[in-house]
């Protein structure tokens, strides 16, 4: 791993501030257990000394956090005072958390929201259902790559058409990081699959024997910008139980798109 100016943008500073950025969402993503550098660096594929800089100049502004016992990193408490101003235009949490607790109810299962961001989904909510196996794949904070979970899988399916070829070109190493099922040829068909549906299902893809389910939340627009889903375990996800759960799925994320609408 080398530092080189070769690799600088056009924009000055805009490399170190990609790489900031980078480490912010590797540390959030960590969530409240923290990372340690090694982790940080190995994941943002960097230095050591250069991720210890970098997050050195960001504790200086509050935007991470150091636990002197542990070593390890966390998100700072700027952060949290950015994201409260944030939220008001983004967040739709406040929004959504009784559908998604309905959701939980209704099936048992475990239910989330999340949001995309860029090429990716972040999980913003978790609802435990009431069956007492339960899938821990999920949870808040944790991001994907789209097409990866069934949030995302759902939310790439309802993209454009060229968004989605946009997004296979940026990302050709997916069957390599994510296993031979992430394969673009594979990955199309379940996006197909998809969009017949209505819904997408993850058959243990992530996990062996962690089952998903999403269904897309759209803007005022129609741009599917949330989803909503579902994880458990494999034997409670039949082919009739699928159908079932698809159905409550899609109704209760076409009542979060009605509300997204009304704000």
């Amino acid at each position: 791993m080398v530092d080189s100016a070769a690799e600088r943008g056009a924009v000055p500073g805009a490399q170190a501030i990609a790489r900031a950025a980078h480490l912010l969402r590797l540390v959030t993503a960590a969530g409240t257990t923290g990372a340690p550098i090694g982790a940080l660096a190995a994941d943002a594929d960097l230095t050591r000394p250069t991720v210890h800089r970098l997050l050195t100049a960001l504790r200086r502004e509050g935007l991470v956090d150091r636990d002197e016992t542990t070593g390890r990193w966390l998100p700072g408490p700027e952060l949290y005072l950015m994201g409260t101003v944030a939220a008001s235009r983004y967040d739709i949490t406040a929004t959504a958390r009784d559908i998604v607790r309905s959701l939980a109810v209704r099936t048992e299962e475990s239910a989330f929201l999340s949001v995309r961001r860029g090429d990716e989904t972040v999980c913003l909510l978790r609802e435990e259902g009431s069956f007492p196996i339960r899938s821990f794949v999920l949870s808040e904070g944790v991001r994907f790559p789209l097409g990866v979970a069934s949030a995302g899988l759902a939310i790439l399916a309802f993209q454009a058409p060229h968004d989605v070829d946009a997004y296979f070109e940026r990302h050709p190493d997916l069957a390599a990081t994510w296993g031979a099922a992430h394969g673009q040829k594979r990955l199309r068909a379940r996006l197909r699959e998809t969009q017949e549906r209505g819904f997408a299902v993850n058959p243990g893809l992530i996990v062996e024997g962690s089952w998903g389910m999403g269904a897309a939340v759209f803007t005022r627009e129609g741009d599917p910008q949330w989803a909503l889903s579902l994880t458990g375990v494999q034997f409670r996800f039949g082919p009739d139980r699928i159908a079932e759960l698809g159905r409550t799925l899609l109704a209760h994320a076409h009542q979060l798109t009605t509300r997204v609408a009304q704000r």
